[in-house]
């Protein structure tokens, strides 16, 4: 199949566009890059290779994330994110992203009732943060997240906006009290729009009734586009918005050296209730000294060491048509400059 292949040469071109398209701070897409090398020459001898667990169990419920790939190794201090338009993005004439809930039974969910509101509580031309209050969310809200001098306490959101042709667009989220994150890219060519897709967690990730990442404090850090997350178990992370594009985003993510090694560091949850009713129905995984990629459905993938991973979708899905693949690169044992 040349679908799959084509999602992972353009992950692996992506991975090295050249610094002058890294800036967050440009909105404007750049011009495609010079002829990207083969990966064999590309492939860094030193890279850390981390192993990932495939728990994912199935599901009849579409709007349950029951797609979980988990990473472990207690020796790394960097890794990449990456949120890519999937490969037949631009076959989309019509997207579709209206919630299935068929067969979900969400009733047992624990509910924390709160006072709903809506704050900005930073803001600058280009890009702004925006909190919500649900009026019920299934952890307390308790989680302070401070800009420069201003603390908002309680938010189960935080989205940041980006302006781009006019108009606003939201490029990523995460929920402080279980530790969540989404990102997507800015609209492909001339789309308007396009939908978040898989969740991923960041830090050591346990699982209270479901897998989460309990945090201390977030901060962000307007100057450089980096959040800087304490964790309740001990150490830190920083989370730097290094590029976003119409093509994909990138987020550069460092520990602290006292962060917990027990824990997994990551996890990537999603859904999958067929191959046409998905978030994420594929994987691709490349492994050190590997002269090439190997490729599964998510579903009966059995996990293992790792260098790269590619999670996506080749067929397009009745469930959020236009959500990103995920791929998690970079993993290096060295601290952050």
């Amino acid at each position: 199949m040349k679908a799959p292949l084509f999602a992972l040469v353009c992950a692996l071109a992506l991975n090295n566009l050249p610094a002058a398209a890294q800036s967050p701070r440009v909105a404007t897409p750049k011009p495609a890059p010079a002829p990207f090398l083969t990966p064999s020459q590309r492939i860094d001898p030193h890279e850390l290779a981390v192993n990932v667990v495939n728990r994912s169990t199935p599901v009849l419920c579409a709007e349950k994330d029951n797609v979980e790939l988990t990473f472990t190794s207690p020796n790394v201090r960097q890794f990449r994110v990456q949120a890519i338009h999937p490969a037949y993005i631009g076959t989309i004439n019509v997207d579709r992203y209206a919630p299935d809930f068929t067969s979900c039974d969400m009733t047992q969910d624990p509910v924390f009732k709160s006072d709903a509101r809506r704050v900005t509580f930073w803001e600058t031309p280009e890009f702004w943060l925006t909190g919500y209050n649900y009026p019920s969310f299934w952890r307390p809200g308790s989680v302070p997240v401070r800009v420069g001098n201003r603390v908002e306490n309680g938010l189960h959101l935080v989205q940041l906006w980006m302006k781009h042709r006019e108009r606003a667009e939201e490029v990523l989220v995460f929920y402080p009290p279980d530790g969540y994150w989404r990102a997507r890219p800015l609209p492909f060519a001339d789309m308007r729009w396009t939908a978040y897709g898989s969740s991923f967690l960041i830090g050591p990730v346990e699982v209270q009734e479901r897998p989460m990442v309990a945090l201390k404090a977030i901060a962000f850090d307007p100057e450089t586009m980096t959040f800087t997350i304490d964790f309740v178990r001990g150490g830190s992370a920083k989370i730097k918005l290094e590029t976003i594009d119409q093509e994909h985003i990138t987020l550069e993510t460092s520990f602290s050296e006292d962060v917990p090694k027990n824990y997994p560091f990551a996890s990537m949850r999603s859904m999958y209730a067929t191959e046409t009713n998905s978030d994420v129905a594929r994987v691709a995984w490349r492994t050190k000294g590997a002269e090439g990629w190997g490729e599964a459905p998510v579903m009966s993938w059995q996990g293992g060491p790792l260098t790269e991973l590619w999670a996506g979708r080749v067929t397009p899905s009745n469930h959020n048509k236009s959500a990103p693949d995920m791929v998690f690169s970079r993993f290096s044992d060295k601290p952050a400059p």
